[in-house]
């Protein structure tokens, strides 16, 4: 064979390399669009995970510490806060010790705002439901604490996950998606 034509032969030809820069193309974004739809749930998990992280964290310190401790929620953000929720511990603001006699002068831990794809849907307290403004929950020193539950929504995809605060023991349930629980009635326990 002489030099010329072996020479030819050596190299891709334009379409072969067209044709693998064309499945390289495909294949990135399929992993794009993958990569894309997992992401968000990992942001809004991790928001549910530290949220949840905080209320046993307060529960546990109401317990160890023999007082009441309260969370504060936030649904907008203002020029004070965030949007996000912060621990209020019955102790004196500002170092001096002991505790506080009085609510404002509690000592507050540092806000935890929510990422900025992930919001408060909704806060119900005790039956009543909250979607604006702030509002306060509580554990007392033997455990149980105020009866409610945050549904997180994650936009623009609407992903939905309920934290349940049982009232009795101050426990926590993951519910996947909007969750309320129903008030039991007479009937339910014949």
């Amino acid at each position: 064979m002489p030099r010329e034509q072996q020479a030819s032969r050596a190299g891709f030809t334009l379409v072969e390399l067209t044709v693998v820069i064309t499945i390289l193309a495909l294949l990135s974004t399929l992993v794009y669009v993958t990569w894309e739809a997992l992401l968000p749930r990992t942001q809004l998990n991790s928001a549910v995970r530290e949220l949840a992280s905080t209320l046993m964290e307060t529960r546990s310190d109401a317990i160890a510490r023999g007082a009441e401790f309260r969370v504060e929620y936030y649904f907008e953000d203002e020029e004070d806060h965030p949007r996000g929720y912060r621990v209020v511990t019955p102790f004196r603001a500002g170092g001096v010790g002991g505790l506080a006699a009085w609510d404002d002068e509690r000592m507050a831990l540092p806000w935890k705002p929510l990422p900025a794809n992930v919001e408060f849907r909704s806060i119900t307290i005790n039956g009543q439901i909250y979607t604006r403004g702030s509002c306060e929950v509580r554990f007392d020193a033997r455990g149980s604490g105020t009866e409610h539950t945050i549904v997180l929504v994650q936009k623009p995809y609407d992903n939905l996950y309920t934290i349940e605060v049982q009232a009795l023991t101050g426990l926590i349930q993951f519910h996947d998606g909007e969750f309320l629980r129903q008030t039991p009635e007479d009937k339910d326990f014949n």
